[in-house]
């Protein structure tokens, strides 16, 4: 528990601030320049930027009740609740499935570097867990007597 505390905190808040910097820059983008992404077929410009927008805060939600339970030493559900959130930057893929976006390179830059924040996450909690998982020979002995 401790490598979760000390370690663990530390390298959570810098994923977290990388994974907020770039949804947060994404997403904005989404929805200031809808129309400058693919479209799905029978959604209008202005229900996909109210839908990003809901998904930003939703998915955000999702982590900052992650990190707030991480802090409290709840583990197992700040890790649910960071796989949550982590689809905030798998979602990002999502505009390769009606077209390739046509947005300034920089722009299009944050859709991996979502990915990547995405895949970063993952592995923090993977992590997490396995350091959860693991239980000592002299813990076990003290649970016996």
């Amino acid at each position: 528990m401790e490598a979760l505390r000390d370690r663990g905190l530390t390298a959570l808040r810098l994923i977290l601030a990388f994974t907020l910097l770039s949804t947060t820059l994404h997403y904005t983008h989404n929805v200031i320049r809808a129309a400058d992404y693919p479209q799905v077929e029978g959604v209008s410009v202005t229900v996909t930027a109210v839908l990003v927008v809901v998904a930003y805060v939703l998915f955000t939600s999702f982590g900052i009740l992650g990190y707030r339970d991480y802090l409290r030493g709840r583990y197992w559900r700040a890790l649910a609740f960071l796989m949550v959130f982590s689809l905030s930057g798998l979602a990002s893929l999502g505009h390769f499935l009606v077209g390739v976006p046509q947005v300034p390179a920089f722009w299009f830059a944050t859709i991996f570097t979502d990915t990547a924040a995405a895949l970063l996450l993952w592995a923090f909690v993977m992590w997490a867990a396995t350091k959860l998982n693991r239980v000592s020979v002299p813990d076990q002995l003290s649970t016996q007597h």
